[in-house]
């Protein structure tokens, strides 16, 4: 059926409400517009679905919310009687009609007689990952885009054990979905009495849980009242557990005030994402004026954690993702070391496209380092995996776009124990008479400078995605043997788990498949190529080793180089 069909489906059907049928009017006459709506239908993926809110198949809005939530519900519904009575928990974040999603999925829900689990404000990511496991639910329903626009939002599904639901799992949900090609024949009963609150205590018992993960109490009470710690929420839902938790261990906070409004337009920033400088821009400047030491931004949802610190000059810099993690790995090993708490199975999970320099760290420590695919719900897994066999003992989780994840109480990123993990590392730092910034440039004297860089190429228009992987295909049939400076030692192809070595001998890799292709690089660098799963950019991450910063500089710019030739042969 053509887009323009399906449109004028829509614009008939007495069942649209009547905002929908207001602003689908409005585009009556644009035809790349219900071309985008119509022709195409959103995607629900490993990590659910993500869009530009507004009416049609390929938007964001009730009807795609609702139809989503009766795929989940028939999934559900084929479980044991003592699965389908656990419920769903779900919660929401501070972007457009975010409230609105989360009563209509809870409406479907209790439609198919599911006991629904409803926040009555927002809460971030990683409590309801922790809400799903605190309440013993079957499942949890996170309404968010993270740090997208503010025209996107999205809808992440969590399985039990609170990481984001299994591909296989996943699987099975789309299909429901699937089957479903009606997107106005959905209904719901938001007045059910299967709609319930979530317990107060989840609230109470979460800040806990966070409190006992503390590594250095003595240092931060000895510096926590005097640290000027300057914290913007972004405009989402990490003020209310950030705030609390840094009080709670005696940290002095000072708040970007315009920046605690629950806006969904996020109206101080271009982007409400913390990996960015300009976003943290209005905390540095406050920090500024009034000589703080440390600057932490959370995104509407608070999984994401971005930070910025006093050069040894006295002015600001924003680490990446990659350098907060690269400290909270460094500080963590340290301080169960010196405590003699380290266990002796510990293990650390990160992303295969987060930086190399967490291998070298590790092995320091003599600590298990795993590798997964993009996605926090893969480290989620292998939590589970350890628990059920004894073989790890979970101690660390991070990616390079500003997640981490320290303690089992939730099993996605978590940009609140990170701040707390990251406040307390300041005072540690002061108590022992150095700096933050001092002790991130130890690290790469004792371990080599390594540069990590990630770059994203941004695609438009119905064919993003397939346009995207026929990128990486390409490169999956380019013989390479160097990039830029550095020699390529073997090639990971992911999408068929084989690891192909320079004198073309293969080794299988034993990791989840996803579409990506990762060259290792002489020496310790790598470079990697990848489609997002959230949104239209193809990923491209450099880790560059070298002896100094100003080499390492010079070798990422050849490589960029190099990957951009590589890719323009692709194409043609």
């Amino acid at each position: 059926m053509g887009y323009q069909k399906t449109y004028e489906q829509w614009m008939n059907d007495k069942r649209l409400n009547e905002e929908g049928r207001r602003e689908l009017a409005c585009i009556s006459l644009d035809e790349k517009e219900k071309e985008y709506r119509f022709g195409g239908e959103l995607e629900f993926g490993t990590a659910g679905m993500r869009g530009i809110i507004g009416y049609g198949v390929n938007m964001m809005n009730v009807y795609t919310v609702m139809r989503a939530t009766q795929g989940l519900s028939e999934y559900i519904l084929t479980l044991s009687k003592e699965d389908q009575q656990k419920g769903v928990v779900i919660s929401y974040d501070t972007r457009r009609n975010s409230k609105r999603f989360a009563l209509a999925a809870a409406g479907v829900l209790a439609k198919n007689g599911i006991k629904a689990y409803l926040f009555d404000e927002v809460h971030p990511v990683p409590m309801l990952s922790y809400a799903v496991r605190y309440l013993g639910t079957i499942a949890g329903i996170m309404i968010t885009a993270s740090h997208n626009p503010k025209e996107y939002n999205g809808y992440k599904v969590y399985g039990e054990d609170g990481a984001q639901m299994s591909p296989e799992a996943t699987a099975e949900v789309v299909s429901y979905i699937n089957a479903i090609t009606d997107y106005l024949s959905v209904s719901g009963d938001e007045n059910s009495d299967l709609i319930l609150p979530v317990p107060s205590e989840v609230d109470e018992t979460y800040v806990e849980e966070l409190s006992r993960l503390t590594l250095s109490e003595k240092a931060v009470k000895e510096c926590g009242k005097n640290l000027k710690l300057v914290y913007t929420p972004v405009h989402g839902s990490g003020y209310v557990p950030v705030m609390r938790i840094l009080k709670k261990l005696g940290i002095n906070v000072t708040v970007v005030q315009e920046q605690v409004s629950e806006d969904t337009e996020f109206s101080t920033v271009a982007v409400p994402n913390p990996e960015f400088k300009e976003t943290l821009s209005m905390g540095i400047d406050l920090a500024n004026k009034i000589d703080a030491d440390v600057v932490f931004g959370t995104d509407p949802d608070s999984d994401r954690l971005g930070v910025a610190i006093k050069d040894d000059k006295g002015e600001f810099t924003a680490l990446s993702g990659n350098q907060v993690g690269i400290l909270l790995l460094d500080y963590i090993l340290t301080r169960l070391k010196e405590e003699g708490e380290l266990p002796q199975n510990a293990a650390v999970v990160k992303s295969f496209v987060t930086t190399g320099m967490a291998k070298a760290i590790c092995d320091a420590f003599g600590v298990a380092l795993y590798e997964t695919p993009v996605g926090f719900k893969f480290i989620g897994e292998k939590i589970k995996q350890w628990e059920a066999n004894g073989a790890h003992t979970y101690v660390f989780g991070f990616e390079e776009s500003c997640g981490y994840l320290r303690g089992t109480h939730a099993r996605d990123k978590d940009a609140v124990v990170a701040s707390m993990l990251c406040a307390e590392m300041v005072c540690y730092y002061t108590y022992i008479g150095k700096t933050v910034y001092g002790r991130l440039q130890e690290i790469y004297k004792d371990y080599g400078y390594v540069l990590d860089k990630n770059v994203s190429i941004t695609y438009s228009g119905l064919n993003a995605m397939k346009e995207m992987n026929a990128v990486v295909d390409g490169l999956k049939r380019v013989s390479v043997s160097t990039i830029g400076p550095f020699r390529v030692e073997a090639v990971r192809d992911y999408s068929s788990s084989i690891r192909r070595l320079s004198d073309g001998t293969e080794e299988t890799l034993d990791i989840p498949k996803c579409n990506c292709v990762y060259y290792e690089l002489a020496g310790g660098s790598f470079v990697c190529v990848r489609p997002s799963g959230t949104e239209p950019k193809l990923k491209l991450y450099y880790s560059v080793k070298a002896s100094s910063e100003e080499e390492a500089k010079i070798a990422l710019e050849a490589c960029k180089v190099a990957v951009g030739e590589l890719l323009e042969k692709v194409k043609n």
